[in-house]
């Protein structure tokens, strides 16, 4: 009896172990794909601008290092951080490090951009006629429990709990207007 308990825990076990290899993630190195806040330990999806976080730039080298419970390791600017996928729990955590850590340097992109825009990325701001991918390497990804589609013409994004910004984009994908509070109008936004 006690030999078929112990013969079926080692069958067990290496199913086990096969499937920890299964679900091996990607440890990508390139760049920074968007201007993301941090604390010095932590950086959230949601990308609230609380007081004490400073922004690492859009196009900061960047390493994923491992995985953990709802978070990718990084080392970047020589620190080891965490981007937390607080709010965008619907992506696997490859595809969620793939988001936010991308093989080809955004700055050579930015550099093209007309200096307005190249202004408001480089100030974490917004502005109407913005592209999409203008407004993510400004203020990062709308996160998937409130926008679950990219293609959608609504994108909800927070600076705090109580500081909400959306912007409507045209059939061309460019940023059409924007809806927010004045303060954080101020905040966010480039007129």
């Amino acid at each position: 009896m006690m030999l078929n308990r112990i013969a079926r825990a080692a069958a067990l076990a290496v199913p086990l172990s096969l499937c920890a290899t299964a679900f091996a993630q990607p440890t990508p190195e390139g760049f920074l794909c968007c201007n993301m806040r941090t604390d010095g330990k932590w950086i959230s999806d949601i990308n609230y601008a609380e007081s004490g976080k400073r922004v690492i730039p859009v196009g900061t080298p960047v390493k994923v290092t491992g995985y953990g419970r709802q978070r990718v390791y990084v080392e970047l600017e020589g620190d080891r951080q965490a981007i937390g996928n607080d709010y965008s729990r619907e992506l696997d955590l490859g595809t969620f490090a793939q988001r936010y850590v991308v093989s080809e340097d955004p700055r050579r992109k930015i550099a093209a951009f007309a200096p307005k825009v190249r202004d408001a990325i480089a100030q974490a701001r917004v502005m109407k006629g913005m592209t999409r991918e203008q407004v993510l390497m400004a203020v990062g990804y709308p996160v998937t429990s409130e926008n679950p589609s990219l293609e959608q013409p609504l994108w909800r994004y927070w600076l705090s709990s109580f500081a909400e910004f959306q912007l409507s984009f045209d059939e061309k994908g460019h940023v059409s207007s924007i809806t927010t509070d004045p303060q954080t109008r101020n905040l966010v936004v480039m007129e």
